[in-house]
């Protein structure tokens, strides 16, 4: 045990210095986050009366449930890991091909793009009282899985474009390593979706009940 959290220690520096000499790569792919989150802020605006009457009659639905104690934690946590844990798969896969590039991008940016319009959307529904429930509801486990899923994504991106210098440049670059880095980056991020998700699922609902 101590063994292996020493690992993820050096793994977790190694990280931090990777972040710091290749933030170019991390700003850009942050840029991409937020314009989605944008895009789904203001997306609430452009869709019909009647999806907006669909969206305000979930919301009022999940509110009722929290207010009333009949959210189902369990049912509720099962579909919050294992949805977090499909797309971080999902880009892993991508990861290891030549052209998952552009998709992982539009994955990042689909992911900051949920975000922008479940914010946009509580706050147009719930009014002022609404910016309170919405960063309760979003945050800090949102935010970290944001960050968690821009980390595999930048690892994803890093790993495929190697595997094409390889395949294609026939440059000698340690793949081994590298995907052994990677799947270490994946661990890490999967650690942080089950704590993401525990937030999400047992700790926000709890605060949310001091607004609604």
């Amino acid at each position: 045990m101590i063994k292996w959290v020493n690992n993820m220690n050096k793994v977790i520096n190694k990280t931090k210095t990777n972040i710091i000499n290749q933030k170019k790569k991390y700003l850009f792919l942050t840029v991409i986050m937020l314009i989605g989150i944008i895009s789904g802020i203001v997306f609430i605006f452009f869709i019909s009366k009647q999806d907006k009457l669909l969206v305000k009659q979930e919301l009022e639905m999940f509110f009722s449930n929290i207010q009333s104690k009949k959210l189902n934690y369990l049912s509720s946590f099962y579909n919050s890991i294992s949805s977090n844990l499909i797309y971080l798969l999902v880009i892993w896969i991508l990861g290891i091909s030549i052209i998952g590039i552009p998709i992982v991008i539009f994955l990042l940016f689909f992911k900051g793009f949920i975000l922008g319009f479940s914010l946009s959307s509580i706050i147009v529904n719930k009014g002022f009282k609404g910016i309170l429930i919405a960063l309760t509801y979003q945050f800090p486990h949102h935010i970290l899985s944001l960050i968690l899923f821009l980390l595999i994504g930048f690892y994803a991106i890093n790993f495929s474009s190697r595997l094409f210098k390889v395949l294609f440049l026939k440059e000698n670059i340690n793949l081994v390593q590298t995907f052994k880095r990677y799947n270490q980056i994946a661990i890490i991020c999967i650690v942080g979706l089950f704590i993401s998700s525990i937030l999400e699922v047992f700790v926000a609902p709890f605060l949310m009940n001091f607004f609604l």
